[in-house]
């Protein structure tokens, strides 16, 4: 075995993921690897030799600290499908060249679907050539929407920024007391465990949100229309939450109707924009009401002020079982987390097949969105409320939070 590990993160940041690798970096450390690397943007950085030694950019326990209140990706990240190594053997044959350069052993690569499918594929071309390198999954995304896991790292903090947001602009939109809708987007394009999130908002001192949207269901432009119209009839103020993925029955993206697709990633996936901007000019034109669309975009995934203890927690935890898995001789798979109770919140760490989570999707529930689907039910409310729980203050400076960065 190769006395050193390497580390990576991969697809979209979250306000958590810099604890998953603090928690790989310490734990790698104290089980006695040489070195521990970070690729720099992902496998993509790691195949032009981009690489730090993390004991040199963190140095002590104070940086952890900090790393693990930054958010973004510390060691930036990239959106590259690898190849098939039937098909393009040379890619595969220079990152194992790179990786035996490093005296690497202990593969880790914290990410999402995407990410998982790039550990399904280095372990299986690691098993075909005979390499002992070990390769384990660290699970993040926000979308929440992988499998062999309860939730993903990332999403708590995520879910806890939308219902706090929605909390405010539900406030917001009575201050004059007129008719007005406010139509706000939310990340996921295929799973809407965001979108559910802003149920949250409702309790004794918020109205919550009136219609929540999403892309499990079949969107009906005209049937939307017409909620609407009954809403302001009841209320002045209506406040809406709805999936930036969410499609019609011809299975065209809402945004589409704007003309507001936009070019495909590696793993042809599109950006999907506008959305709420479009319901909302809608909503003027066809009913005469003043309405704002207001796109959450990537605030939703950097927001490490409104960070959920929980989620820090956890991801710095599966970060550190990821560790300990491999080096108990574990490879090709993922780690994730078992839920044993909701009231009290309990939850185990478990390892999963990455082949029974690379390129699959997990979407909310059917019997956890509301019959006329638009909002979600208590059981979904049961299941998100752990994962939003307490704070990490930031670590002010001037005022400011403090982050660290690799210069």
């Amino acid at each position: 075995m190769g006395k050193n590990a390497i580390v990576g993160q991969s697809g979209g940041p979250t306000a958590v993921i810099n604890s998953s690798l603090a928690g790989v970096f310490q734990t790698a450390k104290s089980c006695g690897a040489q070195t521990v690397y970070g690729m720099r943007f992902g496998v993509k950085g790691l195949l032009d030799e981009q690489y730090v030694d993390l004991s040199e950019t963190l140095r002590d326990q104070l940086d952890i600290e900090v790393l693990k209140r930054t958010p973004s990706s510390y060691l930036g990240s990239c959106r590259y499908k690898l190849p098939d190594p039937a098909k393009e053997p040379e890619t595969f044959e220079r990152l194992f060249a790179i990786l035996k350069k490093l005296d690497i052993g202990y593969f880790f690569y914290i990410g999402g679907n995407d990410s998982m499918d790039t550990i399904a594929k280095l372990s299986d071309y690691a098993a075909s050539v005979g390499s002992d390198i070990r390769f384990i999954g660290v699970p993040k995304t926000i979308d929440n929407d992988l499998t062999g896991t309860d939730h993903t790292p990332g999403y708590g903090s995520a879910a806890k920024y939308i219902g706090t947001v929605m909390k405010e602009l539900t406030r917001d939109s009575l201050v004059y007391g007129m008719r007005n809708v406010t139509v706000v987007e939310i990340m996921g394009r295929n799973a809407g465990w965001l979108t559910g999130a802003a149920a949250l908002a409702k309790a004794e001192d918020c109205e919550g949100a009136d219609m929540i949207c999403l892309p499990e269901t079949i969107f009906d432009l005209e049937r939307f229309m017409a909620r609407v119209e009954e809403l302001q009839r009841e209320k002045p103020a209506t406040v809406i939450a709805v999936s930036e993925g969410v499609r019609l029955a011809d299975g065209r993206y809402v945004c589409e109707l704007a003309e507001n697709l936009g070019n495909e990633d590696d793993f042809g996936h599109r950006i999907l924009t506008g959305t709420g901007r479009f319901l909302a000019n809608e909503i003027s034109r066809r009913l005469g009401i003043k309405a704002r669309g207001i796109e959450l975009s990537t605030l939703q995934r950097c927001s490490s002020h409104v960070t959920s203890r929980v989620d820090i927690t956890e991801a710095y935890r599966a970060g550190g079982a990821a560790v300990t898995a491999a080096y108990e001789g574990r490879t090709g798979q993922m780690v994730g987390f078992h839920r044993l109770s909701d009231h009290p919140y309990q939850c185990t760490t478990e390892l999963s097949d990455i082949h029974s989570i690379a390129n699959y999707e997990k979407k909310v529930p059917a019997e956890w969105i509301t019959p006329d689907g638009f909002g979600v039910t208590e059981g979904f409310l049961s299941y998100a409320r752990p994962l939003i729980q307490a704070e990490l203050t930031p670590i002010y400076v001037d005022g400011l939070p403090r982050h660290i960065y690799i210069k």
